[in-house]
C-alpha cells in the first residue's frame, strides 16, 4: 500500500519557487528519508503533507486522500523541527494531554500514554516539569508524542536537529525500534545524510526544490560507486541530477 504519493509538486511563495516538480512515494511500513541541505524544500514538503500549506500545483495524496482531510489528520502525526514544549507541565502530563486529544478519556488513551512513557525513556524525570529538561529530553518527549498514538504515518522534520552525537543516536534508535514494533510508517527529513543510513529503508535526495535521486540506500551507494549517502549526494549534485 502506498501511504504517501507526491507527483510533480510545485510550491511558489510569491516569486520564489520552493518546490519545483517534486515526486516520490512512501510505502506502508517504510522509514523513508527526505535528505538534503537546509533550504532544500524538506519542511515545505512536510507542511503540505500535513495539510498546513496548499500546493501551487501537482498531486499529493496521504492514505489515498488529499492532506488535511479529517480521516488523514486522525491517522497522521507531524513533528515540526521547531516543536516546543510546555514549560510548566510535566512530560507525563503532556503525553496524557496529547493522548486524550486523540482518543478522549479512554483505555486507548491510557495505553498510548504508557507507550509514550516507554518511548521517552526518562524514568522518574517524566514527572518533572519540562522547563527542567535538556534539549535532548524535550526531543525524546516530542518523538514519543508523535509515535505513541500509532499513526498510519508519522512525519518527523529534522528529529535530531540541534542534538549532540549521543542524543541524536538515541532518537534514531527510538525511531527505528518503535516504527517497526508499532507498525508506523515514518517519513523523516535530515540534512545529515550519514546519520540516516542505518534508519531509512529508502531515501529521496532533494536540493533546491528538486528531487535529484530516489531509491534504497544500498542501491544508491552501489549505483554511484560511493562509500555513503553523503558521497552519493555530492556526485548527484555535481552531475546535475537525473
Amino acid at each position: 500500500m502506498t501511504v504517501v504519493l507526491v507527483k510533480d509538486l510545485v510550491k511558489d511563495f510569491g516569486g520564489f519557487r520552493a518546490l519545483n516538480g517534486v515526486s516520490f512515494a512512501v510505502d506502508e511500513g517504510e522509514v523513508f528519508g527526505l535528505i538534503g541541505p537546509n533550504g532544500a524544500g524538506k519542511t515545505t514538503t512536510f507542511r503540505i503533507l500535513a495539510g498546513l500549506l496548499y500546493p501551487t500545483r501537482g498531486e499529493v495524496l496521504v492514505l489515498g486522500e488529499k492532506p488535511g482531510s479529517l480521516r488523514v489528520k486522525k491517522q497522521t502525526s507531524y513533528l515540526p523541527e521547531d516543536a516546543g514544549t510546555y514549560r510548566n507541565i510535566t512530560g507525563y502530563e503532556f503525553l496524557r494531554m496529547v493522548a486524550e486529544l486523540y482518543f478522549g478519556k479512554t483505555r486507548e488513551a491510557e495505553e498510548a500514554v504508557e507507550v509514550g512513557v516507554e518511548i521517552a525513556g526518562l524514568g522518574e524525570k517524566i514527572h518533572e516539569k519540562m522547563k527542567s529538561y535538556s534539549k535532548g529530553m524535550k526531543r525524546r518527549v516530542q518523538v514519543a508524542r508523535a509515535l505513541m498514538v500509532r499513526p498510519k504515518l508519522a512525519i518527523l522534520d529534522e528529529p535530531t536537529a540541534g542534538l549532540d552525537v549521543v542524543q541524536a543516536k538515541e532518537i534514531r534508535d527510538i525511531v527505528r525500534e518503535y516504527a517497526r514494533s508499532l507498525g508506523v510508517t515514518v517519513l523523516m527529513s535530515s540534512h545529515n545524510m550519514l546519520e540516516v543510513e542505518d534508519v531509512c529503508t529508502r531515501v529521496a535526495l532533494i536540493d533546491r526544490g528538486r528531487v535529484l535521486e530516489e531509491g534504497h540506500v544500498r542501491d544508491l551507494v552501489e549505483k554511484y560507486g560511493a562509500h555513503n549517502l553523503e558521497e552519493v549526494f555530492f556526485k548527484v549534485v555535481k552531475g546535475g541530477g537525473r
